[in-house]
């Protein structure tokens, strides 16, 4: 998983590549929780936006279609977005609910 932890890495996301491994993804992580909006400017490929509170609890779920720039987010304050190729959410029956779990307690305060 890369994380975007910089401006430009946040910026430039999984745009312009043509393929992601089925485990690869991206994680978005916020200084706070607040409103997050992301779309699929120059991304080639499907992807699964999993939107997330401050405990992990994913809040909301959208499989986002390459070049759509329609701005997509939750209906609440948010931590952060992890981003996986398009249908793993579904291949792996990730929900909204769920708990993400990260490695070295990224999220933890």
């Amino acid at each position: 998983m890369e994380i975007a932890d910089t401006p430009q890495k946040a910026r430039i996301g999984l745009s312009n590549r043509t393929e992601l491994n089925q485990d690869a993804g991206m994680l978005f992580l916020a200084d706070y929780p607040r409103d997050i909006q992301m779309w699929m400017k120059d991304t080639l490929i499907p992807l699964d936006m999993l939107f997330f509170d401050e405990k992990g609890q994913i809040v909301y779920i959208h499989t986002a279609q390459p070049l759509d720039l329609t701005p997509v987010g939750a209906d609440q304050p948010i931590l952060g977005v992890v981003e996986l190729f398009g249908g793993t959410c579904e291949k792996l029956n990730i929900k909204e609910g769920d708990f993400l779990r990260f490695q070295d307690s990224v999220i933890e305060k």
